[in-house]
């Protein structure tokens, strides 16, 4: 017994001595893990899989490539315009969509941050702060945009606020106060929106009034394009993400009232799907691929099978 042991501790003595200085010599695992992607030295899942430096999926390319069929009519430029989509009532779930149509109608989108605040949850480890931001967007011309996001770090936040908020755009309807002269400048009624226990209430102004509100109010209006109105706010409105979701809900519902304006029979426009339904029959364009060379899926892994398992089962 003692021989054998001798005999082990000199095999592992030779192999120290045959490395190089500065360098450990590599364990059983790192030599079988040589053949496996190059998993580092440990032999284990500890390092990864090829490393830190590997490129994403889908590569650098920001070149926007549409999921939806209402997309693919806007990059095709089949639609030219919002009001095409909100006629049919068509939902909009691409927010590079918004951006396109408003590049087109030579139209720029104005944004704000209306407030960011700090939400925690209590868990077992404690308390997990994440952060909220609430984003107002709009064009000045009869649309505008509220969104909400969470994520663990600020800017994160700001950046799914405004997705949110372009795919929450919504028309507004304008009008007059008193004789039809000039151009529209105020809401066509009275509206009121409600969300918590904030009420908002729009109320139609004579040209020149102004915005009269507060400023959270006060933005999304301006954002919305109209000059002229007066408000009225109920409730707990120093909320500030009630409040500018009662605003956002008021000007909404200007197109939710039937007024005389509308009553003569309009002719029906066929839907842009029905109309453009041999251009969507054919096959999208394919989306990009990483090359990954000739070997087949799941080569260099260690012999991973199917969806299951870690490899080299039968």
């Amino acid at each position: 017994i003692n021989a054998e042991y001798m005999g082990l501790l000199n095999s592992r003595l030779i192999l120290n001595m045959s490395a190089p200085e500065g360098q450990a010599p590599a364990a059983a695992g790192g030599e079988r893990g040589a053949d496996r992607g190059g998993r580092g030295g440990r032999g284990g899942f500890r390092q990864g899989f090829g490393g830190k430096g590997g490129p994403r999926r889908g590569g650098d390319d920001k070149e926007w490539t549409p999921l939806t069929k209402l997309g693919r009519l806007v990059k095709a430029k089949k639609i030219k315009n919002l009001e095409e989509i909100y006629y049919h009532a068509l939902p909009i779930k691409e927010a590079p969509i918004i951006d396109t149509l408003l590049e087109v109608n030579n139209k720029k989108l104005s944004d704000e941050v209306m407030k960011i605040v700090s939400v925690q949850k209590q868990t077992k480890a404690g308390q997990r702060t994440r952060f909220k931001a609430i984003i107002a967007i709009g064009d000045l011309d009869g649309h505008v945009g509220l969104g909400v996001k969470l994520a663990k770090e600020v800017q994160l936040a700001i950046k799914g606020a405004l997705v949110d908020a372009k795919l929450n755009f919504i028309p507004v309807r304008r009008g007059y106060w008193g004789n039809k002269i000039g151009n529209v400048h105020t809401v066509p009624c009275k509206v009121t929106g409600k969300c918590g226990s904030v009420r908002v209430r729009l109320v139609p102004a004579p040209r020149g009034t102004g915005i009269v509100g507060a400023p959270v109010s006060k933005k999304l209006i301006q954002f919305s394009g109209i000059d002229d109105c007066y408000t009225s706010s109920q409730g707990k409105t120093r909320t500030v993400e009630n409040f500018c979701k009662a605003t956002f809900q008021a000007l909404g519902y200007t197109y939710g009232f039937l007024s005389p304006d509308f009553w003569p029979v309009a002719n029906f426009i066929p839907s842009p799907y029905a109309k453009h339904s041999g251009f969507l029959e054919t096959k999208p364009e394919n989306k990009p691929r990483v090359d990954r060379g000739d070997r087949p899926r799941g080569a260099g892994r260690g012999g991973r099978g199917g969806r299951g398992g870690r490899g080299g089962r039968d």
